[in-house]
């Protein structure tokens, strides 16, 4: 875990429906966005880890799933393709 948030835990109660509200600092930092899918992993040591979900295959920089290919083994699309190609030549 990053050394600035260890020790940086919080308490939250789950709500009647099992929901928790993440702190905006965390939202923030973490780039989530209402609607953001989450994956939730079950720890063995009865932790539960919770990270941005990002689908397999998808672009680096724009989550596109259609038409990536691997550039220094990270997929990105064709569109960022071309953005990456036109800044490199500026």
């Amino acid at each position: 875990m990053d050394a600035r948030f260890k020790g940086s835990g919080f308490i939250r109660n789950l709500d009647q429906l099992g929901r928790i509200v993440l702190p905006v600092e965390w939202r923030r930092r973490f780039d989530l966005e209402p609607g953001a899918p989450l994956e939730i992993i079950p720890g063995g040591d009865g932790c539960l880890i919770l990270r941005k979900y990002v689908p397999q295959g998808s672009c680096t920089f724009c989550g596109q799933l259609d038409g990536s290919r691997l550039i220094l083994g990270r997929p990105v699309c064709e569109k960022c393709t071309a953005c990456l190609a036109t800044a490199a030549s500026a």
